[in-house]
């Protein structure tokens, strides 16, 4: 099943093929932060920001989570990285 990142209900990704793809292109895109609630004071765990879920999703007609997943790949390294 394919997930993508929404906000309410509306879809702002593209579908990929696991949740896992779409934490990564929200943590890219800046969506992600660190929690800590009274119960896990020892470790943050990473949460959306500002209401944003990823959830499973409907495909748009022709698309293809396996290859929006390798486009985000090559794009990812072909953008310069600032140590």
């Amino acid at each position: 099943m394919p997930y993508a990142l929404f906000y309410q209900d509306a879809k702002l990704s593209k579908a990929y093929p696991t949740e896992a793809d779409v934490w990564k292109l929200a943590r890219k895109s800046g969506l992600v932060v660190d929690a800590v609630t009274e119960e896990e004071t020892s470790s943050p765990r990473p949460v959306l920001d500002n209401d944003y879920e990823i959830r499973p999703c409907q495909l748009e007609p022709n698309e293809d989570p396996v290859k929006n997943k390798a486009d985000a790949d090559r794009e990812a390294r072909q953008e310069p990285r600032l140590n």
